[in-house]
């Protein structure tokens, strides 16, 4: 990338109170193998033998489910009276299944969870406040503001802080990142005119999610002021629209189709310059490329100077309201001891992300790091996720309108109108 990283220290600075928010795609339910053993529990445990069943939105393929799996292996090991099953969902199945099985007085014990899951289950009164269950004060205030509803509660314990989109680049095909828009557009033409049958970017083109960094790139947002009105229909939205039309039918610069997996395929696979990924992804990422990984904020967009803005949130531990008892003792005990210090910097060896441990994250682990200051600093240019209800309604009114954009099938401005008018629609029925 053209623009130097910001020193380290004002990086931390920054991402440690940037606000935080999805989500990795993962594996069907299933259990994991557990990796090499965190390190031991040095808690008290209820002296009741207990069996906690977590749910999970870590998946196979970047190894976080296997992480859950070691963590809590590592936890009954130094407290054989507590076990746990580990069941990995994806993200959209598990906030569904856990309203579903809430309502039927069947909720599991422990989320492993995003933090954009707080409106939904606050809003239908299906989990409870932390704030005298833990030591929130340890965790980085981007992190637990995340988790804060308008009343000043939190509603969930940090496990990592970020959960941001970023540019990754391959530098044995591209050998720094793009400063800008129309850098990427010249030297994405230049790659694909040397490099035939490769292609200079890719991203997953199916969810918004994905979409909402050039958002916020043209000076867009979801919201207005209120944080509840949509605000869709926007010229914002429609150059952003007009944005990602264009790298696909004018520049030429991704592919004709790509969902999440396609997109990793093609970059793990040394058919792609440049991916728009998660932090979740760098540690699948860095085994396969190796020093060859390259990390920047995604390019400034040239018409307006700003940086795109990705979600910002992270990791959570979320509790069912009606959790107590020798249950609840166990579940606060483990969280205590998956967020210490030598679990969290755990988690940055093994997974690659920032932690929400203040200890941890001004650690030299992270500081000294490229990848993870190079995350940091993409971190610094996000938004915080909306956590309230409303924000259901917005993805579910901009996906297939995006998509339409993507399929050639609709004008940025019929999609962004299309989507404002769902969105109404959609709230006015919450209300």
């Amino acid at each position: 990338m053209a623009k130097k990283l910001f020193p380290l220290i004002s990086i931390i600075l920054v991402a440690a109170f940037a606000l935080a928010a999805c989500a990795t795609p993962t594996a069907a339910p299933t259990a994991a193998p557990a990796t090499e053993a965190p390190a031991a529990a040095t808690t008290v445990a209820p002296a009741t033998p207990v069996e906690i069943t977590l749910w999970t939105k870590e998946g196979e393929t970047d190894g976080g489910l296997q992480y859950v799996q070691a963590l809590t292996d590592a936890y009954t090991a130094a407290h054989p009276e507590v076990t746990f099953v580990v069941i990995n969902k994806d993200v959209e199945t598990l906030r569904e299944d856990f309203q579903t099985a809430s309502l039927a007085g069947a909720a599991p014990d422990l989320l492993w969870t995003i933090s954009d899951h707080l409106g939904p289950f606050t809003a239908a009164d299906l989990i409870q406040p932390v704030d005298n269950l833990v030591d929130l004060s340890k965790f980085v205030s981007s992190a637990t503001d995340a988790v804060k509803s308008p009343d000043g509660q939190t509603w969930g314990v940090p496990i990592s802080n970020g959960n941001h989109l970023m540019l990754l680049y391959n530098k044995s095909l591209m050998a720094t990142a793009p400063a800008n828009t129309d850098e990427l557009v010249s030297m994405g033409q230049e790659f694909m005119k040397n490099n035939p049958g490769k292609y200079a970017l890719v991203f997953n083109q199916t969810e918004p999610f994905f979409f909402i960094p050039w958002l916020g790139g043209f000076n867009g947002k979801v919201f207005a002021a209120d944080g509840v009105t949509p605000t869709l229909n926007t010229p914002e939205m429609t150059a952003a629209l007009q944005f990602v039309y264009d790298l696909k039918y004018t520049d030429g610069l991704v592919p004709a189709e790509s969902d999440y997996d396609g997109a990793d395929t093609l970059f793990k696979e040394g058919n792609a310059a440049m991916i728009i990924n998660g932090d979740w992804s760098l540690s699948g990422y860095k085994d396969a490329l190796g020093d060859n990984l390259g990390v920047a904020p995604i390019p400034m967009v040239s018409s307006t100077n700003a940086y795109p803005a990705p979600y910002t949130s992270g990791v959570f531990f979320m509790i069912p309201k009606d959790l107590s008892g020798d249950k609840l003792n166990a579940v606060v005990d483990f969280m205590n001891f998956a967020t210490d210090k030598e679990n969290q910097l755990d988690m940055v060896s093994k997974l690659t992300r920032l932690p929400a441990l203040k200890e941890a994250l001004s650690d030299k682990m992270i500081t000294d790091d490229p990848i993870l200051s190079g995350s940091a600093e993409q971190m610094s240019y996000g938004t915080p996720m909306p956590t309230v209800v409303e924000m259901r309604c917005v993805w579910d009114s901009l996906k297939p309108e995006m998509q339409a954009v993507f399929a050639n099938t609709e004008t940025a401005a019929d999609a962004a109108a299309k989507s404002q008018t769902a969105a109404e629609t959609c709230i006015s029925q919450l209300q």
